[in-house]
């Protein structure tokens, strides 16, 4: 069963950093982009970062210039490096990549369990 196992979450004064890994566990044939949304309470879950297997970025408008996501193909992790967090960043932090399990089958979206982020002081 392929799962995608987040960490890094916690609390962070404002002004502070975080970084979050997610890895692709089990077993699939192929996975094309990786990401990370939040939802906050009371709000729509909204795109954070993605990176797609070509190593072509996109990130939400409140987070250009202080959040920096990477990731490794061989690994089968991305990273979100957040610096420089503010409360409003404070959420739940889903991972989500688009995995194939088969060769004949289609791209499914997958999400992780969640991590929160809290930033406060």
């Amino acid at each position: 069963q392929v799962q995608l196992v987040e960490s890094g979450g916690g609390w962070v004064q404002p002004g502070g950093s975080l970084r979050l890994s997610c890895r692709i566990s089990g077993s699939f044939f192929s996975f094309n982009g990786m990401g990370w949304y939040r939802q906050a309470p009371g709000k729509q879950r909204e795109l954070v970062a993605a990176i797609t297997d070509g190593g072509r970025t996109n990130y939400g408008d409140s987070v250009k210039g202080r959040f920096t996501i990477s990731g490794d193909n061989a690994k089968k992790t991305v990273w979100l490096q957040m610096n420089s967090l503010r409360p409003e960043d404070t959420a739940i932090y889903y991972c989500n990549a688009a995995i194939k399990v088969q060769l004949y089958t289609a791209y499914t979206q997958k999400w992780g369990q969640g991590t929160q982020v809290t930033v406060s002081s």
